[in-house]
């Protein structure tokens, strides 16, 4: 759970907050705590250690917003600002920046807007707590372990991992790039290539948005894995984004034909095996999930439609209550003994 301070003295901001943000403090995803000046946010960041973004106004009694973003490095070095004000010209803008603000919003609040910029700030805070974890266990590890005997842990370490395996709960999504197989046998392979990891790279974004892991890439399609909490939810709404993003995008002119992408995507949930499979010998592993789970998932896209998104009965059970689905009728997947009810997911 991500730990934000707002930092303002107008009280309506903070019933504002909590009112917009209240599913995901429900949720625990996010917790806030709240100061009137840049005074009371020293005293709380001295007295709670985990607090990740702090959101702050500029111009309030005792300590401004500006002021508080010089003390911010000796409280904590890790710790991220968003000022978020009405004085947005550009000498505060400027001067925010320059003392280490990592965003500005406006005011009046656009709090999806600003959702966004939190999230966007948490990815950051989060890769320099990884790196400064990684370093100090590197520098550790080099103090007191002799070179030979970290390369043995190394390699230990490796071989370990191979059999690091265990049994997960998640969803799987499947998307493909449909008709672009075809593309590739008359477009040249700069164009194509180019307008592949276009396509992924928005495919990615709205996977990663509901706190997807991309598992790989298999030619042109994605699978992406969801983990945690309403992870069937999550998943669909991630397949529904990308879906309708892909589809959003303007006809490309690729070798003199035009090609206007859309995606077919399977969506499964229940238990897989997470692990790494990979070669000792080549030290090449590959984390994945594997399982009938996964295989459904990958089956359901492949009788997906253009544009469709299809998921088997029990995930349809799962989210009939956040979603809404037309029933297609029993069809008969690879490997599965029976016909599978499917349904796809509709606006």
């Amino acid at each position: 759970m991500a730990k934000l301070l707002v930092v303002d003295d107008e009280a309506d901001l903070e019933i504002l907050i909590r009112q917009k943000f209240r599913k995901k403090i429900r949720e625990k995803v996010y917790s806030f705590v709240f100061a009137r000046d840049g005074n009371e946010a020293l005293a709380l960041l001295k007295e709670q250690d985990d607090i990740d973004v702090i959101l702050t106004d500029i111009n309030m009694p005792g300590m401004d917003g500006l002021t508080l973003l010089t003390k911010l490095p000796e409280a904590n070095p890790v710790i991220k600002a968003v000022m978020v004000s009405a004085y947005g010209d550009m000498d505060n803008i400027r001067t925010a920046m320059n003392r280490g603000a990592f965003d500005f919003v406006f005011k009046p609040v656009n709090f999806d807007d600003l959702d966004t910029t939190i999230e966007k700030t948490l990815q950051h805070v989060d890769q320099l707590k990884d790196t400064l974890r990684a370093i100090k266990e590197n520098n550790i590890l080099k103090m007191y372990v002799d070179e030979h005997v970290l390369n043995f842990m190394t390699h230990q370490e490796f071989e370990k991992s191979l059999t690091d395996n265990e049994t997960i709960e998640g969803s799987v999504v499947f998307l493909d790039i449909c008709g672009f197989t075809a593309i590739t046998e008359h477009a040249g392979a700069d164009s194509v290539v180019k307008m592949l990891n276009t396509l992924f790279d928005v495919i990615v974004k709205e996977m990663i948005n509901q706190q997807g892991h991309i598992d790989k890439f298999m030619g042109d399609a994605v699978m992406a894995v969801f983990r945690g909490d309403y992870h069937v939810d999550r998943a669909i709404d991630a397949a529904l984004a990308a879906r309708d993003r892909i589809a959003g995008m303007p006809p490309v002119d690729l070798a003199g034909d035009e090609f206007r992408p859309m995606v077919s995507i399977g969506v499964n949930s229940g238990e897989m095996i997470s692990g790494n499979i990979g070669s000792a010998s080549l030290k090449r592993l590959d984390y994945t999930v594997i399982g009938d789970t996964v295989n459904v998932a990958q089956r359901l896209q492949g009788a997906a439609k253009p544009g469709q998104i299809l998921v088997a009965e029990h995930v349809y059970q799962q989210a009939k209550q956040s979603f809404s689905f037309n029933e297609l009728g029993a069809v008969s997947l690879k490997n599965k003994a029976k016909p599978v009810l499917i349904y796809e997911v509709i606006e």
